[in-house]
């Protein structure tokens, strides 16, 4: 299956549920549909259809969750061609006139080289997708890191005016428990799979990366008794979904089970791929939900 399977999760409890309704919703994000970066601009973010193509529906509601797509294009200049023209250009102003360039010129001069040069950069475009959950009263961001996640975010403040969110937070030292599900096992509904990260708790620069191994091999156990710790950690839940977490909470390397995934293959259209995308889109926000109902307690999340 392809469409909308997220390869990754970071979530994002809500302070409060979302008021708008679904038609609200829609006309607030259509107002900040994706656009293309124009000649001088160098970044531009907006909401696309998550059925993709060319479809315009800017949110698609499936399983008591809101599903979103937002674009990401930005121009590509690297800094360093900037500064080397920069630099030839002062260069030629200091030895022809005799004098130093000062501060408001060298900014002058570089805006003058951008002018030139981002109506010819590259564009390079991403698509992140996300959904809100009004059942848990969250947002799931389909993002590795931090950055993309809060591009997310922001675009959503941006387009509702207020989006309180925080990340999933815990009391407890998640590297100390997932250490503790190493060498102890891990808790009913989860089971240990074949991979993890290792950092030393005195020195973040010592990383031992282990995949396809026996975590309860002596060697994981002599590691974790020398003062490592567990920064991440291949799990499977319910026998369905593996998974990678992270210490920071983030869900990586998101794959779910053939038996899962044991649909047949359908003619392309348009109306088959809505099917398709609402089978994805319940399969995913289901398992995602079952396995944040694991989490919570295991981990010790707390309420928004």
């Amino acid at each position: 299956m392809a469409g909308f399977m997220f390869k990754n999760a970071k979530i994002y409890q809500l302070s409060a549920p979302l008021s708008l309704t679904l038609t609200e919703l829609y006309t607030r994000l259509a107002a900040h549909r994706f656009r293309p970066c124009g000649p001088l601009e160098t970044l531009t973010m907006g909401w696309v259809s998550p059925l993709g193509g060319a479809h315009t529906d800017p949110v698609i509601a499936v399983n008591n969750c809101l599903m979103l797509a937002m674009r990401r294009q930005e121009r590509l200049l690297p800094a360093a061609v900037i500064t080397e023209l920069l630099d030839e250009r002062i260069a030629v102003i200091e030895h022809q006139e005799k004098r130093v360039v000062n501060k408001p010129e060298r900014k002058r001069l570089r805006d003058e080289i951008l002018a030139e040069l981002l109506p010819r950069a590259f564009v390079r475009s991403r698509i992140v997708r996300a959904y809100l959950d009004r059942q848990w009263r969250c947002v799931v961001i389909d993002a590795g890191s931090d950055k993309a996640a809060e591009d997310v975010l922001a675009l959503l403040r941006e387009t509702l005016d207020s989006f309180p969110a925080k990340p999933l937070a815990t009391e407890i030292d998640i590297a100390d428990r997932l250490s503790t599900w190493v060498t102890t096992g891990a808790p009913p509904g989860f089971m240990v799979d074949d991979s993890c990260e290792l950092r030393d708790r005195a020195d973040a620069q010592a990383v031992v990366h282990c995949r396809g191994l026996d975590l309860s091999a002596p060697e994981i156990k002599a590691h974790l008794d020398n003062g490592m710790q567990v920064a991440s950690l291949g799990l499977v839940w319910n026998e369905e979904l593996s998974f990678t977490l992270e210490a920071s909470l983030t869900l990586k390397h998101l794959r779910f089970s053939d038996t899962l995934l044991m649909t047949e293959e359908q003619p392309a259209g348009p109306e088959q791929a809505a099917l398709n995308f609402d089978t994805e889109a319940t399969l995913l926000t289901d398992q995602l939900r079952s396995l944040l109902g694991g989490l919570t307690p295991a981990l010790e999340l707390t309420p928004p």
